[in-house]
């Protein structure tokens, strides 16, 4: 496989690509059945769909879509337990703060884009470790979320880069379409959610199992460029 040309900076997706997010994503919509005297529903049917938010939680838990009535009155219920309880059991996945300290120590710039609304974006980060991004993107940011390339075009032009020297990973078909949609090398991670698709028919430039592998690949184009200078 070709070794592709050194980044400036690494993006990432947030929710199933840098942290784990989905129990403090499930216990929120779980609260939403309790209240109403419901069993919880199962971790394991609500954990794949936590990339895609309340859409996905409530509609693993609740069989509703954002068309369906009564949907908005759950969705801001949801919001608001999850926003009372946003960093109790989230955590960064296995690897990545050493991902993160590798990307630092070869003096590249690293940081977030989610279609996480800035409301929960800004207090989440700090709370788990990545309050030193050196930028973050919400859902709310740019005139459009993912899959459309405005936040990542956004992310790049805070970082004061072309779109072509920044890395986009993430964990969701949306992501890699975002990518790709702002001339971005496009990285999947197979260790996040990954939604209903294989991210095997993502046609992501890359597909990773786990962290280390991806600042191999940071570590080896940068060494490339070097040879070549």
């Amino acid at each position: 496989m070709t070794t592709p040309a050194a980044p400036r900076a690494i993006l990432f997706d947030l929710d199933g690509t840098l942290a784990d997010t989905a129990p403090d994503l499930a216990a929120a919509v779980n609260l939403l059945r309790s209240t109403r005297g419901l069993e919880p529903t199962a971790y394991e049917i609500l954990r794949p769909t936590a990339s895609a938010g309340a859409r996905g939680m409530i509609g693993a838990s609740f069989g509703l879509t954002p068309d369906d009535d009564g949907y908005l009155a759950l969705r801001d219920e949801f919001f608001s337990n999850y926003e009372a309880a946003i960093a109790v059991h989230s955590r960064l996945f296995d690897g990545i703060p050493e991902l993160l300290a590798g990307i630092e120590a070869a003096g590249l710039q690293w940081g977030v884009v989610t279609n996480k609304s800035k409301r929960f974006t800004d207090p989440l980060l700090p709370q788990i470790g990545l309050g030193h991004a050196a930028c973050a993107i919400s859902g709310d940011t740019a005139a459009h979320a993912k899959p459309h390339p405005a936040p990542l075009l956004e992310a790049a032009s805070r970082l004061k880069l072309a779109p072509e020297q920044c890395w986009y990973v993430g964990d969701d078909l949306r992501d890699i379409q975002a990518g790709k949609a702002a001339n971005m090398l496009t990285i999947a991670c197979s260790w996040g959610y990954c939604g209903t698709t294989s991210p095997e028919s993502w046609q992501a430039d890359y597909l990773f199992r786990q962290p280390a592998e991806l600042l191999a690949l940071i570590q080896a184009a940068l060494a490339g460029d070097a040879l070549a200078a």
